[in-house]
């Protein structure tokens, strides 16, 4: 399985990106999916998850109602949408593939991406 991340790049605080992952391999549908972010100096954090089925969704507190995640695993691709984004959401951005449960843990992902940057300046 390979990721490949996209959609980073520069915007005002209050605007709004969209991050794209596809997910190669027709076995793509079996992975939960989940975006993880990490800045300068601290360590990755979790961002948002979705499940193979796409039923499920958790978000991490500090994007919860702004981030929305979603899949279309016909289009082996999964989406974060980020709304009112503020500066301190400015990250290198990574998604993620796994089968485990634990969906806001990064240790529970086998596959990572190569990270799309993410600049929000107030």
């Amino acid at each position: 399985v390979q990721l490949q991340a996209s959609g980073g790049g520069s915007v005002q605080a209050g605007g709004s990106l969209r991050l794209s992952c596809v997910v190669s391999g027709r076995t793509s549908s079996a992975y939960h999916m989940a975006w993880f972010r990490q800045s300068l100096g601290k360590e990755r954090e979790f961002v948002a998850a979705i499940t193979s089925d796409g039923g499920l969704t958790s978000y991490a507190a500090a994007v919860k109602g702004r981030f929305t995640i979603a899949r279309d695993n016909a289009k082996y691709t999964v989406w974060l949408q980020m709304n009112n984004l503020k500066p301190d959401d400015t990250a290198v951005y990574f998604c993620a593939a796994g089968r485990s449960s634990r969906l806001n843990f990064a240790p529970s992902y086998d596959y990572w991406g190569q990270g799309t940057q993410v600049t929000v300046s107030s």
